[in-house]
């Protein structure tokens, strides 16, 4: 009788874990999809808000406000973070949807410039301003309940789960592109006023999404530690673990940059340097999107058994030895199937980082800091890194040097391989198995 009872207690916890591991995953999709939307339709609506200059600057401007939305990020990874530390996991979570949605809905139903001037470059800014802070929040909130909730031998696995959603919000932005390209709207009418259309979907999907996270449950560790931690979210007490930070520092700054590179920036480059139509590119990032999502799942899970050690060594070697040889052979591609296989050459390799990241920075700090020291650092670095990448490409293509650029991305990578070298294996020391 008692090990029935034992059965069935089990089998709850484990549905437990499914179901709220789902509706976190769920509200980092549609984070993410409202994040990438704007990276996705930017060569469509980047006219409506800079009308002057050709397809490069307008890409620039564009790529600039992108980036002014990084930098927010770090006072949303700083705020959230503290805020789910203190508060809970599942409050942060909550807030950082609702202010993606509200970002949305702004962009959506702001005028062209034609119409408003400068107004409305100024209001695509502020919608940014409030995404850039959503998105900081929201990866190390994210991250930490994935892996608090996560069994202990299967973190690496249910982890992964943070990118998979990470990067199907991103190809669902290029489907939804891709439908309203073949289906429904022209080039003109999308140039015009489809645009908008995917941010509305934006905005309306957060609100499931902020439904389904009002029924999380909060984490054991956080419920656990939160009577008697009085430290919670504390900046200062942050800063006492200055190894954990520079490590998440360094590991971000490779990670990101080449993440950036051959998702957000990639479809741009087969246009603006390559060649493709509009069209052909989207095709080529969504196949290659979808095979770089389904294997996160297989890495994390190969992390549970070989460490997380190895997958971020297999990612620093890879990106700093291949970046190069990769960009060049893309900006060459004479076919479709020719870009398609060295494009996922490419996020294979960055499948060593992605697939264990998340993972790797929450086994580095205790259960009182856990959110902001996942997220406030790997927002900086982000916002350093990735949140610039696509404007540094974008600036060394204009000076007529974009083949500087595949050097940085090495750079950067190399930068992550020495880290990689020098820690311990994250998986033996883990400060998720501690208790006190």
């Amino acid at each position: 009788m008692n090990d029935q009872l034992t059965q069935r207690q089990t089998k709850l916890s484990q549905s437990n874990r499914l179901i709220n591991i789902f509706r976190g995953s769920i509200g980092n999709l549609v984070e993410y999809f409202d994040w990438a939307i704007y990276a996705a339709f930017a060569l469509y609506f980047a006219p409506a808000f800079f009308p002057e200059g050709d397809q490069t600057a307008q890409l620039m401007n564009n790529a600039a406000v992108f980036a002014v939305g990084f930098i927010f990020r770090p006072l949303g990874g700083w705020l959230l973070g503290s805020l789910a530390d203190r508060k809970g996991r599942k409050s942060a979570l909550l807030l950082s949807v609702s202010l993606m949605c509200l970002g949305s809905l702004i962009i959506a139903c702001t005028p062209s410039y034609a119409v408003i001037g400068g107004w409305a470059p100024a209001l695509l800014v502020f919608a940014r301003m409030l995404q850039g802070f959503s998105i900081g929040g929201e990866y190390g909130s994210s991250a930490t309940y994935l892996s608090e909730v996560a069994s202990s031998k299967r973190r690496g696995y249910y982890s992964s789960f943070q990118y998979v959603t990470i990067v199907l919000g991103q190809l669902l932005a290029l489907l939804l592109l891709m439908v309203l390209q073949k289906v429904f709207l022209s080039s003109e009418e999308l140039h015009q006023w489809g645009w908008r259309i995917p941010f509305v979907v934006g905005g309306l999907l957060a609100v499931v999404a902020m439904s389904l996270r009002g029924s999380m449950q909060e984490t054991k560790a956080f419920v656990d530690q939160h009577t008697y931690v009085s430290t919670q979210g504390k900046l200062r007490e942050l800063l006492s673990y200055p190894k954990q930070l520079l490590t998440v520092v360094a590991l971000t700054a490779g990670g990101t940059v080449s993440y950036y590179t051959f998702t957000v920036y990639m479809q741009k480059f087969l246009v603006n340097t390559t060649g493709f139509s509009k069209d052909d590119a989207t095709v080529i990032c969504a196949i290659a999107l979808l095979i770089f999502m389904v294997i996160q799942p297989l890495y994390g899970l190969i992390s549970d058994f070989v460490g997380r050690r190895f997958m971020l060594i297999s990612f620093g070697a890879g990106a700093t030895m291949f970046t190069v040889p990769i960009l060049s052979q893309l900006s060459q591609a004479q076919s479709m199937a020719s870009a398609l296989i060295w494009y996922v050459f490419a996020l294979l390799i960055i499948s060593g980082y992605s697939s264990v990241n998340a993972i790797v920075k929450a086994e580095l700090f205790p259960v009182h800091i856990r959110a902001l020291g996942v997220g406030l650092p790997y927002a900086l670095t982000v916002s350093l890194f990735g949140g610039t990448a696509e404007y540094v490409a974008l600036s060394m293509k204009s000076q007529g040097h974009p083949e500087w650029f595949a050097y940085y991305v090495s750079g950067c990578a190399a930068l992550s391989l020495i880290v990689s070298l020098a820690i311990k294996e994250p998986k033996e020391a883990s400060e998720l198995d501690r208790v006190s």
